[in-house]
């Protein structure tokens, strides 16, 4: 099973047009155009009914006491956890790609709507729902793909992994609003294959991705 992007690239860092923030000189980050990259897959097992595509940051800081602080830093050796970036669930096999901006093409202010997505496929509530929550221009549920911003003042890089499952059945089982954690273990029995790749990003310009 391959898993590729014609854009991204392992290892490497995301291009600002797939990020959520971007870096400001002025003001440190600002909104970005929020494209989902293009993406591509062959050599699906036999079998497969259909695909589950999860997004993840695995950097993202335990405590918020120094984000996006001014004088501050975001501590390297602060405890990190996951941040679901997008979850895609009964996403047909064929066509074989995602092209550029399907899924998400700039930042919604209170998500986008959902789950119902394109190509009959379902779309999980990301974690900037619990990003924004305290933010009254912002709050909502954030259905779908919205892409990087991690703290302009993060002392380590970020890393987003994105991974590409192939199912034994066409519909995923799980109902109603949904998270990445509920979608992982929802398909444990149902994997016939996996690929994944890590790409990196940052706001900091003292910690180049």
């Amino acid at each position: 099973m391959r898993f590729t992007s014609p854009v991204l690239r392992d290892q490497q860092p995301i291009p600002a047009d797939y990020a959520f923030g971007v870096f400001d000189p002025d003001q440190h980050v600002t909104l970005g155009a929020n494209r989902n990259p293009p993406l591509e897959w062959s050599d699906l097992p036999p079998g497969t009914r259909s695909l589950v595509l999860i997004c993840y940051d695995r950097d993202v800081p335990t405590h918020a006491d120094d984000v996006n602080q001014e004088g501050r830093v975001v501590p390297a050796d602060l405890p990190r956890t996951d941040f679901f970036h997008w979850i895609l669930v009964d996403l047909p096999p064929a066509p074989a790609r995602i092209l550029a901006g399907e899924f998400s093409d700039g930042v919604t202010a209170g998500g986008k709507a959902g789950p119902d997505g394109p190509r009959g496929a379902r779309q999980g509530i990301n974690n900037y729902r619990e990003w924004f929550a305290g933010d009254p221009a912002m709050a909502g549920d954030y259905f779908g793909y919205d892409g990087p911003c991690p703290p302009w003042n993060d002392s380590i890089v970020h890393h987003y992994t994105f991974t590409l499952y192939a199912l034994d059945v066409a519909r995923c089982p799980i109902e109603g609003k949904f998270t990445g954690t509920e979608v992982l273990a929802a398909i444990t029995d149902h994997i016939l294959d996996q690929a994944s790749f890590t790409c990196t990003y940052s706001l900091n310009p003292a910690v180049p991705a």
